[in-house]
């Protein structure tokens, strides 16, 4: 008897080597991404890295210049926007002012021909959904930002798109609303079930919103995984620089431990996070596979519950947390455990024991 081989599960979304340029500049190069039906993917990176251009190749507004885009096994590449059966929330919301919330929220439905009675049900389902109900017939100008956002996403989910796509949504709210929002954003996406993309340069909101993490770097994915693989197990020195281990010292290794070298002579990188070193005394004997340096306080910041300490070394500087108070100008050793460092070789991470789980303090 043959055992028929397992074979893996079509992707919900495939981005298949899409390559976009605006006019000679290429901006996205060779991108291929798979997402599955009711996952959330975030596309984190720094402002003018392509994930925009991503995401607008999804939803149809740029025409990628190689490669396909298939939701639910159609092939959408050459289609318009119109034609996609995806819906975009961009980070203006682009709500119309004139229209109370209900027109808001069943504009695309009444673009797409909906009779009035079957409008109103589908925008009393969003209401409930957002927990706006009562608010159909306020004016945009008298809601707050926070609910604003609600009736962009009602907008767009009302329409049942196959893929919703969101663009930096939430950099126009202040910090405290955008906490709030991104838990009952995910709430919301794990409830409905919707397969949506998610376009950040935050990467707090990444880890908190996203099944997983594409991280994009010049129009190329750097590295995608959970959200906990990216931040505790960078794939390369860009990646941990841009999680938050964004300390980086040129090293070498004498004995059993390492050291700070100048680049020349260094083969290694060490990248790792300000709250997981520590001031040390100098007669303390360093333990093995920790990196031990001195330098000088050039800077001390008070944090209410410690200190941030910027260090300068004979090379680099680096930012250290610490709860003991030092004085500016005074020589300190700092020491990092080899749990808390990320070592790369030419861009590789040269040794996964020496990237083990970090403690996930982000700030």
């Amino acid at each position: 008897m043959t055992i028929a081989a397992q074979t893996q599960p079509t992707p919900y979304l495939d981005i298949q080597h899409v390559s976009a340029a605006y006019g000679a500049t290429k901006v996205l190069d060779d991108v291929s991404l798979s997402v599955e039906k009711g996952e959330l993917v975030a596309l984190l990176g720094s402002s003018g890295c392509g994930k925009t251009t991503l995401l607008r190749s999804i939803a149809g507004f740029v025409t990628p210049t190689a490669g396909r885009i298939v939701i639910d096994g159609r092939d959408l590449t050459g289609l318009p926007p119109e034609a996609r059966g995806t819906a975009m929330m961009f980070q203006s919301y682009a709500l119309w002012p004139h229209l109370d919330v209900a027109a808001n929220i069943g504009y695309g439905l009444r673009m797409r021909g909906w009779k009035k009675p079957a409008i109103a049900a589908r925008v009393g389902e969003m209401l409930k959904l957002m927990q706006l109900d009562g608010y159909e017939g306020r004016s945009i100008a008298q809601l707050s930002g926070g609910q604003r956002q609600r009736i962009a996403l009602g907008r767009a989910l009302a329409v049942d798109p196959s893929v919703l796509l969101l663009d930096e949504p939430m950099s126009n709210l202040d910090y405290k609303v955008r906490i709030e929002l991104r838990h009952e954003l995910r709430a919301l996406q794990k409830r409905v079930g919707i397969t949506a993309v998610y376009v950040t340069h935050d990467r707090e909101e990444a880890l908190t919103l996203a099944d997983r993490i594409a991280v994009i770097d010049a129009g190329k994915i750097a590295q995608l995984g959970t959200p906990e693989e990216i931040f505790h197990h960078p794939a390369s020195s860009f990646v941990a620089g841009f999680m938050g281990a964004d300390n980086s010292l040129a090293v070498v290794r004498a004995g059993d431990r390492w050291v700070v070298a100048d680049d020349a002579r260094a083969a290694m990188r060490a990248h790792f996070r300000g709250d997981r070193a520590r001031v040390v005394d100098p007669a303390t004997p360093a333990a093995a596979e920790t990196l031990h340096f001195d330098g000088t306080v050039a800077q001390r910041i008070y944090l209410g519950n410690g200190f941030r300490y910027r260090i300068r070394t004979v090379h680099d500087e680096v930012w250290v947390d610490d709860d003991a108070s030092h004085a500016e100008g005074s020589a300190v050793r700092v020491a990092v455990g080899p749990d808390a460092l990320l070592l790369f070789e030419q861009g590789r991470v040269a040794d996964r024991r020496t990237a083990a789980p970090a403690a996930a303090h982000h700030h």
